[in-house]
């Protein structure tokens, strides 16, 4: 899988609280999340994100198992997730609903081409390529298929 975009840059240590406010998972209306994803972080930021890549320090997606935070991301347009780590359990969400993540500390501009190729193992930015950490071949065609649910769809 293969993939480019601009590069939007965040912090390290983002929770899920901080992608998606709780106040707003009373509904299932993935336009509200979308509306409002990284809201309390820079309420600038959801006009951003079509077509982004996140560039993001540390532990991204810290906080609760919300899966809502990593369906907020890739409704609202983004591309793929770089970061050195990610918490777990966003990690995982975050395959299951076909949004890339990609284990590597890139240095961010704001703006800058990022494109990436998961199955050689490289994103780069700025004119530096980097190696990032490899996804299993499992998770590479989940991510393929556009997520875990479609996945099953067509495996059986």
């Amino acid at each position: 899988m293969q993939g480019k975009g601009r590069a939007v840059c965040v912090g390290a240590d983002i929770d899920t609280d901080l992608v998606i406010a709780g106040r707003y998972l009373r509904t299932k209306d993935h336009s509200i999340w979308v509306a409002h994803v990284f809201e309390d972080l820079d309420p600038s930021l959801a006009s951003r994100m079509n077509g982004a890549v996140i560039v993001a320090g540390k532990n991204f997606g810290c906080g609760s198992s919300r899966e809502q935070a990593a369906i907020a991301i890739r409704e609202a347009g983004v591309v793929a997730v770089v970061a050195p780590s990610f918490a777990r359990i966003f990690f995982r969400n975050a395959i299951n609903v076909g949004l890339p993540l990609i284990e590597c500390d890139l240095t961010c501009r704001e703006g800058t081409g990022v494109s990436f190729d998961l199955a050689e193992g490289w994103v780069e930015a700025g004119g530096k390529k980097s190696v990032t950490r490899p996804l299993s071949p499992k998770m590479q065609e989940i991510l393929a298929a556009g997520g875990l649910v479609n996945y099953w769809r067509t495996h059986g």
